[in-house]
């Protein structure tokens, strides 16, 4: 119960820091002549790294052992999402920056804190740590791809640029985490406060871009934010809801069904913030990707809640490992402010 607790806390501690950006935009935007922007790309590694070392190689070949719920949320996370964005930023009117901005939060893989959002909710953590893994390592080419296709017309993306950036900003981080954590066990080094620490670098590190972002198109923000957090309401709301349902359909049990929910209604924003800044080259585009990120927060807790009241009908897949995992995925999960 504490971990649901922690996340609205940390999500109010986000919304407080929105708040501080808004009224001293200039705090935010530079300290004497170095451009805050510039943080905004290492700070995103940073909290990729930390990632990496909640995972293992066991992470990623758990998807050969359970095919069909992987497959089955990977398909739904990268096509309800974007989709809904197009959709949405359109029929609300938004202008070409916030649409794209939409598209990407919606193309963008799914973050840790997807992990203990479904433990809470008695998901099966297990396949969600995979799903989370496998989404992750296949956004280089899905992200860029989604993003050419819904978003090309509307502003200028290059391919090979968010694919390179991708690969850099949240690929070899993850995988220096992975080697890391490796070397660590190996040498007995592996203990808790690692992961207190990364934590605490991530709750700072998110809070930073976000106040950076705000910042930056803070002007922006007053004329659009109502809309854009009702928005950011039903993108995530109807993510979960097509989620269950898509996984209903498959086939799959109630604990695969409530993973695959959360997997699809919750996105990594840091990377789609990062994507924003430094290849796309727009604070406007990023601007989605900072509401969206605290209210996932927000929602995510309180479906855990709800979910917490009801029966499963089944254990969930791998479930003598689900405790272990979720003591390895909590520390960063604050951090990824999905």
């Amino acid at each position: 119960m504490g971990s649901k607790y922690g996340g609205i806390g940390f999500a109010i501690f986000i919304l407080l820091t929105v708040v501080f950006a808004m009224f001293f935009p200039d705090i935010c935007r530079s300290w004497g002549e170095y451009k805050t922007k510039a943080l905004i790309f290492p700070l995103i590694q940073v909290i990729m790294f930390g990632m990496g070392t909640t995972l293992g190689p066991a992470d990623f070949l758990r998807a050969f052992k359970m095919p069909k719920a992987v497959v089955c949320g990977l398909v739904l996370q990268f096509t309800v999402m974007p989709l809904l964005g197009i959709g949405l930023g359109k029929l609300m009117g938004f202008s070409p920056e916030i649409v794209a901005g939409m598209i990407l939060v919606g193309s963008a893989p799914g973050g840790v804190a997807s992990n203990v959002i479904t433990y809470l909710a008695k998901g099966n953590v297990a396949l969600s740590v995979t799903m989370t893994a496998c989404s992750t390592m296949a956004s280089p080419l899905l992200t860029p791809f989604l993003m050419s296709w819904l978003a090309g017309a509307i502003v200028p993306v290059n391919f090979g640029d968010m694919f390179f950036s991708i690969v850099w900003m949240i690929v070899v981080p993850i995988v220096g985490g992975l080697i890391a954590n490796e070397v660590l066990k190996r040498l007995n080094w592996r203990g808790a406060w690692i992961d207190q620490v990364l934590s605490l670098i991530s709750m700072v590190g998110i809070a930073i871009v976000l106040a950076i972002i705000v910042a930056e198109s803070r002007d922006d923000l007053l004329k659009v934010g109502v809309w854009l957090i009702l928005a950011a309401i039903v993108h995530n709301g109807l993510g979960y809801l097509l989620g269950y349902w898509g996984a209903y359909v498959a086939g799959l049990e109630e604990s695969a069904r409530r993973t695959v929910a959360i997997e699809v209604g919750m996105q990594n924003c840091g990377m789609a913030t990062g994507l924003a800044i430094n290849v796309l080259k727009s604070a406007q585009i990023a601007l989605p990707a900072a509401i969206f990120g605290p209210w996932m927060s927000i929602s995510g807790a309180m479906l855990a809640a709800w979910w917490q009241g009801s029966a499963v009908s089944s254990e969930p897949e791998d479930a003598k490992s689900a405790e272990e995992k979720l003591g390895e995925s909590k520390a960063t999960a604050t951090g990824q402010a999905k």
